[in-house]
C-alpha cells in the first residue's frame, strides 16, 4: 500500500477476526462482566483513530491496542496494554491496579508462555523494548502507557498473523478480567507431556550485540540453552535430549535428557548468583513435575553459568536427603564476545 491507513487496518482486522478466537472478543467480555455483547467488532468507531486503536470497553481494562510505534507512518504494534492516563471516561487510574497485580501473577505462573513477545513503555518517551517481565509499581502512575506484544513493519504486515498473536494472548485478557477466576489455559487444552528429541530454534535472525548477549535475560537463556542443549547431545545423543517440552500442565520444560527408564528436567537461570538460580528454578521444576498431570523426573536440575559453592551444594544435599528431592545444580559456562 502507498501510504497506510490505519483505520482501514482496523476495520480489515474487524472483519477478519470472524475467522478467529480473538473475534469472540466482545462475547468474551460479555460474559466476564455480565452484561450485553455490543456486535462483535473489536475495534468500533469510539476507539479507533488515525494513530493507534484499542477494543470497544477497554478503555478500563488490559487492552488489545495497535498504534503506530516509533518512526510514524513506518512501524505498528499489535498486542495489549495498559493506558494509565486519566480522562473523561476514566477518571481515575485505580481500577487498573487491581489487574495489573493479575497480570503480573500471569506472567508469573507462564513465565515461558510470551517468550518471543517484547514489551516497552511511554513515560515521557519511549523506553527501549525488554523481555516480559510483571509490570513495576512505579509505572502505575497517571500519564503513563505500558505495552506488551510485538511490532512490525506497515509495508509488510499480515492481519491473519497479528489475530493469530491476539488469539494466543486472550487467555491473559480472560485472566486478568475475571479476577483470576478464568484460569488461564484450560487441562483439556493442554499438551501432554510427550518426549521429542531437537533444539527449538529461539536466537534473533539477526546479530546481537555483545551488550545485548550478556544483559538481555531473555536472549541470555536462549544463548545458554542451545549451549546445553550441544553439551547434553554430545554426552547422550541427540535423540535423547530435547528442549520446549510440554509439561502438561502449561508450562514447558527447558531441556529433558531421556534415559532408559526415566527423564531429568533442567531450568536454566541467568543469574550470577548460584543461590538465586537455586532459589528461583526449583519452584518450577517442583510444578514440572509433580503438579497433578505433569511426568516426574527421576533429576531435577538448576542451571546457572556461575560454579556453585559450598553452602549451594550443601543446600541442594539437604533437600536430597530430608525431603527426598532430586535437586541437583550445574554450571554451564560459555564465552563471551
Amino acid at each position: 500500500m502507498s501510504q497506510f491507513d490505519l483505520r482501514v487496518f482496523a476495520e480489515e482486522l474487524n472483519i477478519k477476526a470472524q475467522s478467529h478466537p480473538i473475534g469472540d472478543l466482545q462475547q468474551v467480555r460479555a460474559a466476564l462482566h455480565g452484561t450485553r455483547a455490543v456486535g462483535r467488532r473489536i475495534f468500533s468507531s469510539l476507539t479507533i483513530t488515525d494513530e493507534w486503536a484499542f477494543h470497544h470497553g477497554g478503555r478500563s481494562e488490559l487492552q488489545f491496542n495497535i498504534g503506530f510505534d516509533g518512526q510514524k507512518g513506518k512501524m505498528l504494534r499489535y498486542g495489549v496494554a495498559f493506558s494509565f492516563e486519566t480522562s473523561r471516561s476514566l477518571p481515575t487510574i485505580n481500577v487498573l491496579i487491581p489487574k495489573v497485580k493479575l497480570f503480573n501473577d500471569f506472567l508469573r505462573l507462564y513465565p515461558d508462555l510470551y517468550g518471543d513477545m517484547r514489551m516497552w513503555h511511554w513515560q515521557g518517551e519511549r523506553s527501549s523494548e525488554y523481555s516480559p517481565t510483571p509490570i513495576a509499581p512505579e509505572l502505575v502512575t497517571n500519564g503513563v502507557f505500558v505495552f506488551f506484544g510485538k511490532r512490525g513493519p506497515v509495508d509488510a504486515l499480515d492481519a491473519d498473523l497479528i489475530l493469530t498473536n491476539m488469539d494466543r494472548l486472550l487467555p491473559l485478557y480472560e485472566y486478568v478480567e475475571s479476577n483470576g477466576r478464568r484460569q488461564p489455559l484450560l487441562s483439556s487444552t493442554e499438551k501432554s507431556f510427550m518426549f521429542q528429541p531437537g533444539l527449538t530454534k529461539k536466537l534473533p535472525a539477526t546479530k546481537a550485540t555483545r551488550a545485548q548477549k550478556e544483559l538481555d535475560v531473555s536472549l541470555r537463556h536462549n544463548i545458554l540453552q542451545e549451549a546445553l542443549y550441544h553439551k547434553l547431545v554430545d554426552e547422550y545423543g541427540p535423540d535423547n535430549v530435547g528442549t520446549e517440552l510440554p509439561t502438561g500442565v502449561g508450562t514447558s520444560v527447558d531441556l529433558v535428557v531421556r534415559r532408559p527408564d526415566a527423564f531429568w528436567f533442567y531450568e536454566i537461570k541467568t543469574f550470577q548468583s548460584p543461590r538465586a538460580c537455586i532459589r528461583e528454578a526449583v519452584g518450577q521444576l517442583l510444578e514440572y513435575s509433580f503438579w497433578p498431570g505433569s511426568k516426574e523426573a527421576c533429576r531435577l536440575v538448576v542451571v546457572g553459568e556461575s560454579a556453585a559453592q559450598k553452602d549451594a551444594l550443601e543446600y541442594c544435599r539437604r533437600l536430597k536427603k530430608r525431603f527426598s528431592l532430586p535437586i541437583e545444580y550445574q554450571q554451564i559456562a560459555i564465552k563471551n564476545g
